[in-house]
């Protein structure tokens, strides 16, 4: 393959945070559009808001569910193909999926729609982030995962909020098209600009499969899917908090949406810089200061001040996280790069999936819209427990590795 040239190699890595972006709008753009969607496909929501909502949110459990899926599928048997070509055929399932979803002509076609749209994303970021990183070269893992990822938390900023805008105006479904027009792009550019990085013949999905194995890379599945739960238990309800409990507009939610997604974009630029210098202690101090800011949240929120601050904190410190996370998860996989990268996300759409479903359980419960918060300082708590359990399994066994050359060595002599 021929040196990249500046420009194609800039362009190339706008063509893959792009994509990001597009992710970033179809799965968080749900969220700000929920109450729509409910009161547009499930009677009788008017009556029982409370009730319903939390029903109505199991089409964000369903996107999460759909990348669970399709995360170690894709992962797997995609171990041969290149990941360029891999990343072409995503982006024509994201497009697919997006329009399907737009067209949905009922409750449960819609959730079903979005199980597909979901299938491609943990082996897009995988793949972009793996690609991201060959393109800038050596020591650049880090930056190449938090260049993947820079478009899923500029999306917070810029297209969550304009896609909330639009279904607010002209109804939820333009969202979804919005979204089918950004994968399309991406894909032209794509097409156009990405290097034809080639297949390797080595690889296949034994040699994938062998990865899960390794317990350590459970145990950081497990901090992602529980961890990243504390994220989207507030998430996936804050527009209710901000209408219900805050007592602001309607047309306030994409505000406090891209004030949190401002939040994530410095936060993504500053994880994966860290990651790159201190992994684990980006992580801990990643996870710490989490919890504090979902702590505050739960006092403050009523206040329009107070949350605005808060959802910029949690935006920022769930950020730091999610490129040290992935970071983690890629070395612990070793040579089952591209699963270990595509899991991680299957694990944040568990945190996904988890955290919306236990936030919808106690709204429904009758203990408010704001107690959510509560519900993602135990998960965010876990994660971090699970997250320092990690850190000793790895230091324990590399201590007993030592100790056994040592042994053996000695033995010998």
């Amino acid at each position: 393959m021929k040196p990249l040239t500046p420009l194609r190699r800039t362009i190339a890595l706008i063509a893959l945070a792009l994509g990001g972006f597009g992710i970033g709008v179809t799965e968080f753009a749900s969220m700000g559009l929920l109450p729509n969607i409910a009161s547009d496909l499930i009677p009788g929501f008017d009556a029982n808001p409370q009730q319903e909502i939390a029903r109505a949110g199991i089409v964000i459990t369903a996107y999460a569910l759909g990348v669970v899926i399709g995360a170690p599928l894709f992962a797997i048997f995609g171990a041969r193909a290149s990941h360029t070509r891999l990343t072409f055929l995503l982006l024509v399932l994201f497009v697919g999926g997006s329009l399907a979803s737009a067209a949905a002509p009922t409750f449960e076609t819609l959730v079903l729609f979005r199980v597909l749209a979901g299938l491609p994303h943990g082996a897009y970021f995988g793949a972009a982030s793996l690609i991201a990183a060959r393109i800038m070269g050596p020591g650049s893992q880090g930056k190449g995962v938090a260049l993947a990822l820079s478009g899923l938390t500029i999306a917070n900023v810029v297209g969550v909020p304009l896609a909330t805008w639009l279904g607010q105006s002209l109804g939820w479904r333009w969202a979804y098209v919005l979204v089918a027009a950004i994968f399309a792009a991406t894909l032209a550019l794509a097409l156009a600009f990405l290097p034809r990085y080639a297949a390797n013949p080595d690889r296949d999905p034994r040699s994938e499969l062998r990865a899960l194995a390794n317990y350590r890379l459970w145990i950081m599945i497990a901090v992602g899917s529980i961890g990243f739960g504390g994220f989207f238990a507030v998430y996936s309800y804050v527009s209710e908090v901000t209408t219900r409990i805050t007592g602001l507009e309607p047309p306030a939610v994409p505000w406090v949406l891209a004030v949190m997604g401002l939040g994530m974009t410095i936060g993504n630029l500053i994880g994966g810089w860290a990651s790159d210098r201190n992994l684990v202690g980006t992580i801990v101090v990643g996870f710490a200061t989490f919890v504090a800011s979902l702590l505050v949240y739960t006092w403050v929120a009523p206040s329009p001040v107070g949350l605005f601050v808060t959802v910029f904190s949690i935006g920022l410190t769930e950020a730091i996280l999610i490129p040290s996370i992935q970071a983690r998860m890629i070395r612990i996989a070793d040579e089952a790069e591209l699963l270990g990268a595509a899991v991680n996300h299957a694990a944040f759409n568990v945190g996904n999936g988890l955290g919306a479903w236990l936030g919808g359980a106690v709204i429904a419960a009758g203990f408010g819209y704001l107690a959510p918060g509560w519900v993602g300082i135990a998960l965010a708590l876990v994660g971090f427990a699970l997250a320092l359990l990690s850190v000793y399994v790895e230091r324990r066994d590399k201590a007993r590795s030592r100790n056994t050359v040592g042994i053996r060595v000695v033995g010998e002599a």
